[in-house]
């Protein structure tokens, strides 16, 4: 795997590009050596920011993490592709032994849901949290690291309630409230 790394607002040190080539070469198993790897770290105030994008057969791999030290978003970032890794294989691997269709028979076939139109909506369990205060990038990472699909947080910026989400493509959005 090759890998261009590039810097916004920051001086790429020797350093810099030894820790990201090194924990990015952990990765080298995964991919063919033509692959490549394009890193971007970027300093935004306090927040150091590495994005990760590894384009692929008509998809992108790609990871964003952020942290008050270049280094532990490097280990993040590495982290977290891994893990997407695994999941992309496992969806490969599911793929080619189920049937083309996205639907089994039986599911298509299944009216029962139909008939419960009366049913209603109970809550079974309720949690409990602290908000602290951090960045939506932040709650992105804390999001991934819990293995969630989504992360209520109070925004450090606006000072409410938000929401992060993982989206289709490996993306992520936010819910604002509106008043």
């Amino acid at each position: 795997m090759r890998i261009n790394i590039t810097g916004k607002n920051i001086e790429l040190t020797d350093g810099l590009k030894t820790a990201v080539t090194d924990k990015l070469s952990k990765l080298d198993k995964y991919f063919a050596d033509d692959t490549i790897a394009n890193v971007t770290l970027s300093v935004e105030k306090d927040r150091q920011k590495i994005e990760v994008t590894i384009p692929m057969k008509g998809q992108f791999i790609r990871s964003e993490q952020v942290s008050n030290d270049m280094y532990v978003s490097i280990d993040l970032v590495e982290e977290v592709i891994e893990r997407q890794l695994q999941k992309y294989r496992h969806k490969l691997i599911t793929r080619q032994q189920e049937p083309g269709d996205f639907f089994q028979e039986d599911f298509i076939d299944d009216d029962s849901d139909d008939d419960d139109d009366d049913s209603e909506i109970k809550i079974q369990r309720t949690k409990h949290f602290g908000i602290k205060p951090m960045y939506p990038e932040d709650a992105c990472v804390q999001m991934e690291l819990l293995g969630h699909d989504f992360f209520v947080f109070r925004n450090a910026e606006t000072d409410e309630v938000n929401v992060v989400y993982k989206r289709r493509g490996n993306t992520y959005g936010l819910i604002e409230p509106e008043f």
